[in-house]
């Protein structure tokens, strides 16, 4: 069973995630940002983990706390639901269109955490969502799932359809890469070791 469920109490936030990575896409949010749930919902719809998160921060000082520690946690509950590896594809990507706009997302769960966010956010809104906090998410996951992730915006206009593209790029390479692969013996590694 690949689930997880995460609670992380700061004095900024208090965060309660449950996901199941051999979901249905069957997804509960409520951060207190319409926005950001929107994209989660996307999220675990396209990635087929079921998902459940309540976040309660300090919405009156900005968003950015509650955006970065829902990414912590969810980061934290991908690598504990994961699990050893063994038998995954550990590899995937996406490019995915939204309209005018097409991204590229690429994840390796190597244990080693990067990313590479090629999105330039230039004072950009969705609504009153500032996209430059895609990235402090996106990093938080990576650093906390102990993930490569790579994320460029190949052309759009749209803010909604950038953030959406990323958010449904990122769900596909990741079913991808969690995808167990019945040809895989063991760790997906020449080192033995992820």
């Amino acid at each position: 069973m690949r689930k997880s469920s995460i609670k992380r109490d700061t004095k900024e936030t208090q965060i309660r995630l449950k996901l199941d990575i051999d979901g249905q896409g069957i997804s509960k949010i409520k951060t207190g940002i319409g926005f950001f749930d929107h994209m989660l919902t996307l999220f675990s719809k396209h990635s087929l983990i079921d998902l459940e998160v309540v976040a309660n921060g300090d919405l009156e000082v900005d968003y950015h706390h509650t955006v970065e520690d829902v990414g912590i946690v969810l980061g934290q509950a991908l690598k504990e639901a994961i699990g050893d590896k063994r038998g995954i594809q550990r590899y995937g990507w996406a490019y995915l269109p939204m309209d005018e706009t097409l991204t590229r997302a690429v994840v390796d769960l190597s244990n080693r955490f990067y990313l590479e966010f090629r999105v330039p956010a230039e004072r950009r809104k969705a609504g009153d969502f500032p996209l430059q906090l895609l990235e402090e998410f996106f990093r938080a996951v990576a650093v906390n799932a102990g993930m490569n992730l790579h994320m460029e915006l190949l052309y759009g206009r749209d803010s909604h359809h950038i953030a959406e593209s990323l958010f449904k790029g990122f769900a596909k390479a990741l079913d991808m890469a969690c995808r167990r692969d019945p040809r895989v013996k063991g760790l997906p590694s020449t080192k033995g070791k992820l």
